[in-house]
């Protein structure tokens, strides 16, 4: 899995934050122990620890993993948690060696943004190893396919299908699940004795968040026009004017995202 742009990265934390089910952060909280011991898969630059450090209690032992060793010195780097939080930080393919992974070890497993980027058979191998040792998830800001532009285009639809079909192609973990990763894991965990539950965690732009509505309209569309270059044009004119539009102050978007909680029964 290749690493993701650690300014993109900066750029989406406070809307990730704002986004979040605090209810279901709550809940996670509540099923660990005293001192929890918590391991972050994907975790970039630290976003997952700086959200959830202080909401989780004193004397927390984080495990950081990651393949990108630039994005790990960078959470590393960054402002401690307040409280008394021990980091450490692993570099690991976790598309290949998610087996080398010691889950018994930790109280809590997390994951921000991963699951949509994730084949069925990587989540099939990550259930399997939560449940030999039951311990409980949060895995957040999943995109779940939703998305509602404003003012509407006649190109949405188009823009949307040719996305949704980049999403589900290979990101290094095989074919990704893209939207369906959520429900996928869902049923699985309940399957193997969890009870799950998921909240909404929606990314709400418009007028004053022009500095992350146009880099997310280049991505959009240029993982569109990957998927559908027979497309090309009007996947074009679309971002031309997405861009001319939040450039204005007059584009707003509600991105669907997913929150999910995993508690052994």
């Amino acid at each position: 899995m290749s690493g993701f742009a650690l300014d993109w990265l900066k750029l989406r934390e406070r809307y990730d934050c704002a986004a979040r089910d605090p209810g279901l952060t709550r809940r996670f909280a509540a099923a660990l122990p005293a001192r929890p011991r918590l391991v972050d898969l994907g975790a970039g630059a630290g976003a997952n620890l700086r959200y959830l450090a202080p909401r989780l209690g004193d004397g927390q032992r984080w495990l950081l993993v990651d393949s990108d060793e630039r994005l790990l010195a960078a959470a590393l780097e960054g402002p401690a948690p307040p409280g008394a939080v021990d980091v450490e930080a692993r570099r690991l393919d976790l598309a290949r060696d998610l087996g080398r992974l010691d889950l018994a070890a930790c109280d809590g497993i997390v994951a921000n943004a991963l699951l949509d980027l994730v084949s069925a058979e990587w989540l099939t191998a990550l259930v399997a190893k939560a449940a030999a040792a039951p311990r409980p998830l949060l895995l957040t800001l999943t995109v779940d396919g939703r998305s509602v532009w404003q003012p509407l285009a006649a190109e949405d639809a188009l823009v949307a299908a040719a996305f949704a079909r980049h999403q589900r192609t290979d990101k290094g973990f095989g074919p990704a699940l893209g939207a369906a990763a959520l429900p996928f894991l869902a049923e699985h965990l309940a399957a193997s004795g969890y009870d799950v539950a998921s909240a909404r965690s929606d990314w709400r732009l418009g007028a004053g968040d022009e500095a992350i509505l146009a880099p997310l309209v280049a991505t959009i569309a240029e993982a569109a026009r990957l998927a559908a270059p027979e497309e090309a044009v009007p996947i074009a004119a679309w971002a031309a004017r997405r861009h001319a539009e939040a450039t204005a102050g007059r584009l707003a978007l509600v991105l669907g995202h997913l929150d999910l909680l995993g508690v052994p029964r």
